[in-house]
């Protein structure tokens, strides 16, 4: 069995993808924010779109997120600190340059209508 790619123990199938294919909800920010993970390792720009808040989604393009998660080989993730809005974490990926790379962001998340949304994120380079 191979891990999800959010680093559970658990399989894909059983971790991240319910999330992803719209048979479960995640009922936290860091079970977003690990989902929204598992969504950038294989491409699926259309559940990173619907988890993003519709205040800032219209900042995004499906074809600018899907460029980004296929040029990248996303390795792990290391979640570093959660609270019940925000997920401080390192998404370690290849660049199209073979060069390995580290993403640091501290996301904030919002509880509305039912779901949780991805609104936006303070990086550091």
């Amino acid at each position: 069995m191979t891990t999800c790619y959010c680093g559970n123990h658990l399989s894909f199938e059983e971790c991240c993808k319910p999330f992803i294919d719209g048979t479960r909800k995640p009922a936290t920010a860091i079970e977003l924010m690990k989902s929204r993970f598992s969504a950038y390792a294989t491409a699926d720009a259309d559940y990173l779109i619907e988890t993003t808040h519709k205040s800032t989604r219209k900042s995004q393009t499906k074809e600018a997120i899907e460029a980004w998660a296929t040029s990248n080989h996303w390795i792990k993730l290391d979640v570093i600190e959660i609270t019940d809005f925000t997920v401080t974490f390192e998404a370690h990926y290849i660049d199209n340059h073979k060069l390995e790379q580290i993403h640091f962001e501290k996301s904030n998340f919002v509880f509305e209508n039912n779901s949780w949304y991805y609104v936006d994120g303070i990086f550091k380079k």
